[in-house]
């Protein structure tokens, strides 16, 4: 649903992140849908790359900042540059700021582009005024909330907000929708029995809901769950919102989960 009070079309650079890329391309056109309709051009530059993540989660500052140089050079020109994930999204508006800091040739470059960097659901509803979505669903869901999308980014209301427009959709909230699923990018390979423990509880939590779908707004988030959920059996299966509020469902859900 396309705000009447927004007249002109924003050239939007789409940060598809590795994870959509290689393990869910669906989210990438969902995503650019999503944003054609809130009245934008959608442009997605095919020489990103990864965000720099796991090289400065790892302490590695000197990829990480190569990383960063390339991805501030390729989308500095876009108007806006939405990221369908808090995490990566939270690297580009706040971790690049820090990564350049005192930099005299990048520190005022970089704050140029991370403040118009804007993760997909927030950037919906917060930037483009959307309302709601053109998208039916048949069904409940409940929806996991993102460590780094809530605490970095603010990412909570926004997606529940579209996902109230869904025609026949059904939100249950689970117990502790705010709390880790236990991925944390590195963590879950450098303490996986620590990560296993964590991501149980969050199933148990889901199943409880009794809902036929989990969903949220970060794939490695996603991945983490789905995985368990399906080594567990489980019925329930495993979206990113962005498919749901695109109503762009027809691909199989996340690691197969679900009937």
């Amino acid at each position: 649903m396309i705000p009447e009070n927004q007249s002109t079309r924003p050239r939007v650079g789409l940060f598809a992140t590795c994870l959509v890329d290689l393990f869910r391309p669906s989210v990438g056109f969902s995503a650019a849908k999503l944003i054609e309709d809130a009245g934008c051009e959608v442009h997605v530059p095919m020489a990103q790359t990864c965000c720099g993540q796991p090289a400065y989660n790892s302490g590695d500052r000197k990829d990480a900042r190569d990383l960063a140089i390339q991805v501030i050079e390729l989308f500095e020109g876009y108007d806006y540059v939405v990221v369908p994930s808090g995490s990566c999204g939270a690297m580009l508006k706040h971790h690049y700021p820090e990564i350049f800091k005192g930099d005299a040739k990048w520190e005022e470059r970089c704050r140029r582009f991370s403040d118009k960097v804007f993760e997909l659901v927030s950037f919906l509803t917060d930037i483009r005024g959307v309302a709601g979505v053109e998208a039916c669903l048949s069904g409940s869901v409940t929806y996991h909330d993102s460590c780094s999308g809530l605490r970095e980014l603010g990412v909570q209301k926004q997606p529940r907000k579209l996902l109230a427009s869904v025609e026949g959709l059904e939100l249950k909230e689970m117990a502790g929708s705010d709390v880790c699923c236990g991925f944390g990018g590195t963590f879950c390979v450098k303490y996986s029995d620590i990560s296993g423990t964590i991501v149980g509880k969050k199933t148990a939590t889901i199943e409880a809901t009794g809902a036929d779908m989990l969903l949220a707004g970060d794939m490695g988030c996603l991945m983490n769950m789905a995985g368990k959920l399906k080594r567990e059996g489980s019925k329930v299966e495993v979206r990113h919102v962005a498919e749901v509020l695109a109503g762009m469902t027809d691909t199989a859900p996340i690691a197969g989960t679900g009937k």
